[in-house]
């Protein structure tokens, strides 16, 4: 299992906390969760099979990477007011 990756971003006013983290091979899954006031608003899943189907190999480099490109997405997306 990989470290995960912690962002705080404000937007309008609004705080969200933004964590993506490996829940390791048992569940074989990259998740990021968006929290505003502790509550979750948004999830987002990604399954080791879609990131190794895309012709990337199954290691820890390919899993730290999937990490770090999903939750950039997700901070592009909360400030360009996708979410």
């Amino acid at each position: 299992m990989e470290k995960g990756l912690n962002s705080d971003i404000q937007i309008n006013g609004n705080t969200y906390h933004v964590q993506t983290e490996d829940w390791g091979p048992a569940h074989r899954l990259v998740v990021s969760h968006v929290f505003r006031s502790g509550a979750i608003v948004k999830s987002v899943r990604t399954s080791y099979d879609s990131l190794f189907l895309e012709g990337r190999k199954s290691d820890t480099q390919t899993i730290r990477l999937a990490i770090k490109e999903q939750h950039h997405q997700i901070l592009d997306l909360l400030i360009s007011g996708q979410f």
